[in-house]
């Protein structure tokens, strides 16, 4: 899960808005994919996809999880087996970006990943 201010601010339509944001995770609930303290990078115009990592807003807080389309519902759910029991319904107008890099912190260049 990944929180703050700069958040509410980039979602809110800001003069960044539509530029691609950086969080840090602070739990364990999308491992082994997303380490704690791993930076993810989201971009607010990507496209979500079933299965795509995205950032979305829920019950007045953000939240970073895996998008899966069944039957034509939005779900979210945790990738950490640990965490299966928060997999939520969700609007599809919930998702307000798409993880498109990971990198550890003070990682090298070598280290990032990227998602599509």
């Amino acid at each position: 899960m990944v929180e703050s201010d700069y958040v509410a601010e980039q979602m809110s339509g800001g003069c960044g808005s539509s530029e691609p944001f950086a969080l840090q995770v602070i739990d364990d609930s999308m491992e082994p994919e997303f380490k704690k303290d791993v930076i993810i990078i989201i971009d607010p115009t990507g496209v979500a996809r079933h299965e795509s990592y995205v950032f979305a807003m829920v019950e007045n807080g953000y939240i970073f999880r895996q998008l899966v389309i069944e039957d034509g519902k939005h779900y979210l759910q945790p990738l950490n087996p640990a965490y299966q029991h928060e997999k939520r319904s969700i609007e599809f107008s919930a998702i307000e970006g798409v993880i498109v890099q990971q990198a550890a912190p003070n990682g090298k260049r070598k280290d990032r990943k990227h998602y599509d």
